[in-house]
């Protein structure tokens, strides 16, 4: 017992020290990225033993966690936003179709392994990461397990400059145009019009909401991941798909609440471990990996990015939103995700606007699509691609 605790004590510590170091340089400095270095290195000068997060406890808590959280993001969609936002969605899907061609073409340079298990975390985030590292140990792939989380790690910094220039060029317009009516004795709005006669339905899990305890949100978690699991091994198809899919279902039909985990108060917990669960690959690395590893996220990123923006941009896709820099925004926003999308948009519009009702315009504009296309490519369409390129190694 004592020692599960020491342990998991550093574990977490470390975890810790990585979001006070991002507090500390207002996000320049990944909280993600300090986690994962600092493990690296103490793994390399053999200061924390290989199997440490398994000493703590964590490797079991995460097989069940996965799928908790992976359903737990099916009740974060709202498929009704999607639906109104559909050319937002649309360029989102284009722009990580372009970083599936593009990181396709550089296989003669990175190989067939790197490029399948990089593609999901480069349209995702952490659920997508934890797939791809699992399905590569599984197949013994020592670099392709470790890839996904150093490019986990890093795409916050590529594509951060990239949409907030993308959303600052956007926004000088939109203040432009602004003005230029406000001149004319007219107020422009973002805000979408009401619809007359439409009345919000009251969900059964609004209804009996007194009912929806902690453990109530956290049994339906578990219950959800399992049927996905179970399913997952009498179907080809990936669990990560049919939980993603069910819980939005579940979720849709009113049975389930918004952000059910957050609910149960245990969102914060499953999602650490789910993160603590892809730091044992990086205990395989050795230095003379690192070489390697760095030029294959070179070319990944080059690849991800030249392709995109001549996908969306130099051909005529950026036509279906009317607006190429911030249909590339949009489009690179599968590398951030929420909240980092709407942090943002909220710089943006501070940084271009001289009153309140300039920055609430350009927040009008810009952050419903920011968010969404975070919302469709990392919490969505990611796990999907996930559980497809899974079986694909």
């Amino acid at each position: 017992m004592l020692n599960y605790m020491i342990y998991l004590s550093i574990v977490i510590g470390l975890f810790a020290i990585g979001d006070w170091l991002g507090l500390w340089t207002k996000a320049k400095l990944s909280s993600i990225f300090v986690v994962l270095i600092s493990f690296l290195l103490l793994f390399l000068f053999k200061i924390f033993p290989a199997d440490i997060i398994d000493q703590a406890g964590l490797t079991v808590v995460a097989k069940w966690a996965t799928p908790m959280l992976v359903f737990h993001m099916g009740t974060m969609i709202n498929l009704h936003q999607l639906i109104d936002e559909w050319r937002t969605v649309v360029i989102s899907v284009i722009g990580m179709v372009a970083a599936m061609v593009g990181i396709f073409l550089v296989i003669p340079l990175i190989g067939r392994e790197a490029a399948i298990v990089s593609i999901p975390v480069i349209n995702g985030a952490l659920v997508a990461t934890q797939i791809m590292t699992d399905a590569a140990v599984e197949k013994g792939l020592t670099l392709a397990a470790v890839l996904p989380a150093v490019v986990f790690a890093v795409q916050k910094f590529v594509g951060t400059p990239i949409v907030s220039r993308s959303g600052l060029i956007e926004a000088n317009h939109l203040v432009k145009e602004f003005r230029e009516a406000k001149a004319q004795g007219i107020t422009l709005s973002a805000a979408p019009a009401a619809k007359e006669g439409a009345k919000a339905r009251v969900k059964f899990c609004e209804k009996f909401d007194r009912f929806y305890t902690a453990n109530t949100c956290i049994f339906v978690t578990v219950l959800g991941g399992a049927i996905s699991v179970w399913l997952g091994t009498v179907t080809p198809i990936n669990y990560s798909i049919i939980a993603l899919v069910l819980s939005v279902a579940c979720h849709e039909a009113g049975i389930i609440p918004s952000k059910v985990l957050d609910k149960g108060k245990a969102s914060g917990l499953i999602t650490t471990v789910v993160f603590a669960a892809i730091i044992p690959a990086l205990a395989n690395i050795s230095i003379g990996d690192i070489a390697t590893l760095a030029f294959y996220v070179v070319v990944i990123f080059a690849a991800t990015i030249i392709a995109t923006l001549v996908i969306v941009c130099v051909l005529p896709s950026w036509k279906i939103l009317g607006s190429k820099s911030l249909s590339f925004g949009i489009a690179m926003c599968q590398m951030l995700g929420f909240p980092s999308t709407f942090l943002i948009s909220q710089e943006i519009a501070l940084a271009v606007a001289e009153n309140e009702e300039e920055k609430e315009y350009v927040l009008g504009k810009i952050m419903p699509r920011f968010v969404v296309a975070g919302l469709a490519s990392v919490t969505t369409l990611s796990i999907i691609v996930a559980g497809i390129f899974a079986n694909l190694l």
